[in-house]
């Protein structure tokens, strides 16, 4: 169990004002970029200030609103998160969600003000604190996997995306902790360790991208980037009351951030609001000539993912209810009371619901993985993109150091085995039955003329620590590459270690390029039925 349980929330909330060094699996030791410097930590803004402006659940509209209006600045924002960090992530609930802080963040948010008080905003996220999963490189600090032998590992140049988000003004605040490098969905790694689930400190935050989950759902940060192999993205969305999106293929420019599949990887937001996840789809998205698949997605974004959100889009909407992809057992009791009542409020918003099963997808989704064969390839592209200075030059290298956590350590050396992958039959077999599975899907909803499928991203509730990661969902959309949109659906029965319930996420699947519609639907539902809660772990900290 976490200190949290053993000393309560009073140490926490004492300890608000200094933050710690960051450290993987109880060391301190850490290179470039893993603490904030003493002037992270100094004095925050005035009480008045810090009292006209509400803090926990923060979106973006409510920031650049109180940025105009004179009630925040960015520096006093930030200077927030950081204390929240310093209060929750190592101490008190000890949900080790962070590993690393950028100890640049005060300086840049004080730049940004600057720049406000001359010309306003200069972007669509200026000031807006974002947490990224530590497996994004950033030019200014360590980009890890959760891996001690890349503790050192400073990239060169910013991800496409990361570079995109901070020409849109954002603030590029931490990296998150992980499964380590993404291969598995518990969210430890042998730099970070194991997060935990701010809704229940004995379970997962789900995974990979768990430690992005967990600070977003504890508002250590505004908005958060995950990766989608699997179900990355949509898995931590799920286990801690979000918004996560897996794009389509070939939406958003996987360049720059360690892979695990050349095929199956995707990039996406992990936010709290539906709104938040589509200002930050707009900037994440284009083309690439780094990444050549976001050649299929020029011209198929919009002019905003936020044009289409309103609160009557599920009036007449025709959504399908997969019922193969949800469990008969008594396990999965709890998750199915929730998806039932999410039925039941779309239905009396106006939808139309139409409950099928897909037997192909059964047949299908065990056969459709690429990662096996493709990721060695990857691999070896990033750690060339390093240059020489780089602690780790090759895959070979880094499985061979025997750094990771056993999970992760098992998966690797499964792919390193794998001796060109690219033209093996094997790997061939499985890129026809996706398009066997995209045809399966696109038929069925083609007859039955509905716009998206509905489904729970977990048949049951979110693991306990040190359990792996069962019956999640995710092949539907990772299998096909299409676009799925995961969003709050309600809780778990409460219980000692769940005092509000575990959150069980529920999911919305389109055809390519079809995030639009998703949002939409996702957006309607959630302007209904409120589903997010805080988690109680990480409260307000007093003024």
């Amino acid at each position: 169990m976490s200190n949290f349980t053993r000393r309560g929330f009073m140490g926490a909330v004492g300890a608000a004002g200094a933050l710690g060094i960051v450290g993987g699996m109880g060391n301190p030791a850490f290179a470039q970029g893993t603490a904030v410097p003493q002037a992270a930590t100094g004095t925050s803004a005035p009480q008045s200030r810090r009292d006209s402006f509400e803090l926990m659940e923060a979106t973006i509209a409510d920031i650049h609103d109180a940025y105009h209006n004179g009630r925040l600045t960015c520096r006093q924002l930030v200077q927030h998160y950081l204390d929240r960090i310093a209060a929750y992530d190592k101490q008190g609930p000890a949900l080790t969600a962070i590993i690393t802080v950028n100890p640049r963040a005060l300086k840049i948010a004080d730049e940004l003000d600057r720049q406000y008080r001359r010309s306003g905003l200069t972007g669509t996220l200026h000031g807006i604190p974002v947490i990224l999963k530590d497996n994004y490189d950033t030019f200014d600090m360590a980009t890890t996997g959760g891996n001690t032998a890349m503790r050192t590992s400073v990239p060169p140049t910013d991800a496409f995306t990361v570079d995109k988000m901070r020409k849109a003004g954002a603030i590029i605040l931490a990296k998150a902790n992980l499964q380590e490098f993404a291969r598995g969905g518990n969210s430890l790694s042998s730099l970070g360790g194991q997060v935990l689930n701010p809704y229940d400190l004995t379970r997962t935050p789900g995974g990979s991208s768990g430690g992005t989950g967990a600070a977003i759902a504890a508002n250590f940060g505004v908005l958060g980037t995950g990766s989608d192999t699997g179900q990355s993205v949509r898995s931590p969305a799920s286990a801690n009351s979000l918004v996560g999106v897996r794009s389509t293929r070939g939406l958003i420019s996987r360049a720059g951030v360690i892979p695990a599949s050349i095929i199956q990887d995707e990039l996406g937001p992990i936010t709290r609001t539906v709104e938040d996840a589509a200002r930050l789809l707009d900037v994440m998205v284009g083309y690439d000539p780094k990444d050549p698949v976001t050649a299929y997605g020029v011209t198929r974004a919009p002019r905003s993912y936020t044009d289409q959100l309103h609160g009557n889009a599920l009036r007449g909407a025709r959504i399908g209810v997969m019922t193969n992809l949800f469990g008969t057992e008594a396990r999965h009791q709890e998750v199915n009371r929730v998806m039932e009542k999410v039925i039941s409020t779309m239905q009396a918003q106006g939808a139309t619901i139409v409950r099928f099963s897909l037997p192909a997808y059964d047949t299908l989704s065990p056969i459709v993985v690429t990662s096996t064969w493709d990721a060695h390839t990857a691999m070896d592209e990033y750690f060339a993109s390093l240059g020489p200075d780089a602690p780790v030059h090759t895959f070979d290298q880094l499985v061979t150091s025997k750094t990771a956590t056993p999970e992760a350590q098992k998966a690797m050396e499964a792919e390193l085995a794998i001796k060109d992958g690219l033209n093996n039959p094997d790997y061939k077999d499985h890129i026809v039955n996706r398009e066997k599975l995209r045809m399966a899907v696109s038929t069925k909803m083609a007859e039955l003329d509905i716009q998206a499928i509905l489904y729970p991203l977990q048949k049951v509730l979110v693991s306990v620590v040190g359990v792996p990661q069962p019956e999640r969902n995710g092949t539907l959309s990772n299998g096909t590459g299409f676009p799925a949109v995961c969003f709050p659906g309600g809780f778990s029965t409460p219980t000692d270690t769940a005092p509000i319930g575990a959150p069980v996420g529920a999911e919305l699947l389109g055809r390519e390029f079809s995030e639009p519609l998703l949002l939409s639907l996702a957006y309607a539902y959630e302007q209904t039925a409120k589903a997010r809660k805080l988690p109680r772990s990480t409260p307000r900290l007093p003024q």
